[in-house]
This record gives structure tokens, sequence and C-alpha cells, in this order.
């Protein structure tokens, strides 16, 4: 089955920067969507980024739209997210998701489009 491991978080200052990246393992990404999302203690998981399946389309949750990136590389089975210009409330576990299996170029936003997630990285931003 399908393993998804995520990496690049730990503690930096506002205003910083941070590149997270989610190893697949198990399955071929190609022919899914993907994205990221977030959750903070006390708080719902929230959408931060989806990606298309071929990466031609990507789509943001607006409290990060002209500062996160999301990207990915199908040939290294791996999704990205380039966080620049960090705030404290960006401090958060971020997880990575897997689409469903739906054909066609599209962006996933919501938690019933994703059928598999990572155990999540922390990421953590001071003030």
């Amino acid at each position: 089955q399908v393993h998804l491991v995520e990496s690049g978080g730990g503690l930096v200052q506002a205003g910083g920067s941070l590149r997270l990246s989610c190893a697949a393992t198990g399955r071929t990404i190609s022919s899914y969507a993907m994205g990221w999302f977030r959750q903070a203690p006390g708080k719902e998981r929230e959408f931060v980024g989806g990606i298309s399946r071929s990466g031609g389309s990507t789509a943001y949750a607006d409290s990060v739209k002209g500062r996160f990136t999301i990207s990915r590389d199908n040939t290294e089975n791996t999704l990205y997210l380039r966080m620049s210009s960090l705030k404290p409330e960006d401090t958060a576990v971020y997880y990575c998701g897997l689409g469903v299996p739906i054909h066609g170029e599209y962006v996933p936003i919501n938690l019933y489009e994703f059928g598999a997630w990572g155990q999540g990285t922390q990421v953590t931003v001071s003030s």
C-alpha cells in the first residue's frame, strides 16, 4: 500500500523559509493529484495547497497565497511545499495527502478528495 513520509520541518524564525518534502513509496504518484494540509494544536486540519496530477495546476488557501508554493516531481515520486515569509500562525503539523483516483487534471482542496496521508512534519515559527 502507499506510504507517504514528510520531511523538512523544523524551527524557523518569522520571515524565514522552509521546504517540505513528501516521499511516496508503494505507488506511483503520477496518476494522482496531491496536496498539503496543516493542523495546529486545538485546530481542525486545514487546506494549504493542492496540485493536479501533472503539476500544471495549483490552488492555495488565502492565508498562504504569495508565500507558499506547491510543486511535484513525479519522476522522483515526491511532493514539495516551499514556504517563505513564514509567520508564527503558520506553526502546525504539515501533512501530505494523496488524492483519490479521479481521472483528469484537477486540483483537490477538500479533505474528502484525499485517500491517504503521511505522518506529518512539525513546522514551528518563532516570533
